[in-house]
């Protein structure tokens, strides 16, 4: 974020949508910690949100790989890049079961 007007969070809050149960979740991710959602191995590099005195927004830098199913995880990251919670189109994990998008982020 090339912005100085932005301010260092925590830990991301993630919203989740199982395509297939059409069950949403939310899950709170600790920066620089990995974290499980079904066959998703998620790492948050950064979150990142705009001062009081801005127009709201909220980016998290997430890292995305699958988990097989003996439990490897690959190599490659299926999604590497920045999420936007004000514009989720813009940058947005392409998965057959599952959808994520970025909340916020917390202190």
């Amino acid at each position: 974020m090339a912005d100085d007007n932005w301010l260092k969070g925590d830990r991301a809050r993630l919203q989740t949508l199982d395509k297939i149960t059409a069950r949403i979740s939310t899950l709170d991710v600790p920066i620089g910690l990995t974290t499980r959602f079904g066959t998703l191995e998620l790492y948050v590099h950064s979150c990142n949100y705009r001062p009081p005195d801005h127009p709201p927004d909220h980016a998290a830098l997430l890292e995305i790989r699958s988990v097989d199913y003996d439990g490897r995880v690959t190599e490659m990251p299926i999604f590497s890049g920045w999420m936007f919670a004000s514009s989720p189109a813009i940058s947005g994990l392409e998965h057959p079961v599952y959808d994520i998008t970025v909340l916020s982020c917390n202190s």
